[in-house]
């Protein structure tokens, strides 16, 4: 997974995300639905997606830190789990699919920030409104909120105010509205077989996705 700091720059990350996406969602479709995607390929994919968190601000400075500390753990994982098959069949082999640093439980929450970022890019897509408010709020609410924590929740929308506006943000992706509106429907078609085919793995095993 390429190491990114507070200090570096990717000039277009919208680009690297979309084209990312797109490559492993098509990679899932010529083999067998990608029953053997790798963990640390997926990882590598997954942290192109931590910049977006950061441009957001304050108010998703606690979604960012949680994303980056689950992948981090993912990517250790990867060390003795080849694919992400082998994450559910360890963790269900030892009963600890949800407990607290699990690696199943790493994922799922790296899954809720993959389709946290898809909801936002729809509620974007949605509106003109400058403010990123409800934009945010409402893709919060749906995606993230039903498993956080009372506090954690309050302190996302204290946070709201702190958003950037939609022409501050297009500025820091680097983006203007035309350009960014392409790639976030990219990035929609392309992560929804993949948050789909995560839940999947869940699912098959008769495990709830309420958590």
């Amino acid at each position: 997974m390429p190491e990114m700091d507070e200090g570096e720059v990717i000039d277009q990350p919208l680009t690297a995300i979309a084209e990312a996406f797109e490559e492993l969602s098509k990679w899932m479709k010529e083999n067998s639905g990608g029953h053997h995607i790798r963990l640390d390929n997926f990882c590598e994919v997954a942290s192109l997606v931590s910049v977006l968190f950061r441009c957001l601000g304050l108010a998703f400075k606690f979604a960012e830190l949680e994303y980056v500390a689950k992948l981090e753990g993912l990517l250790e994982a990867s060390k003795t789990c080849p694919t992400l098959q082998d994450i559910l069949e360890v963790d269900v082999g030892n009963d600890t699919v949800k407990t607290s640093g699990s690696y199943s439980r790493n994922l799922r929450r790296v899954r809720q920030g993959l389709d946290l970022v898809r909801a936002i890019f729809e509620q974007l897509l949605s509106t003109e409104d400058s403010s990123l408010k409800d934009v945010a709020s409402t893709a919060y609410g749906q995606v993230c909120a039903p498993y956080h924590t009372w506090a954690v929740r309050t302190a996302v929308y204290a946070g709201m105010y702190t958003l950037p506006t939609r022409e501050q943000l297009l500025m820091k992706l680097n983006e203007t509205e035309q350009s960014a509106e392409k790639k976030m429907k990219r990035y929609i078609a392309a992560s929804l077989p993949i948050i789909e085919y995560i839940d999947s793995l869940y699912v098959s095993r008769n495990i709830t996705l309420d958590w």
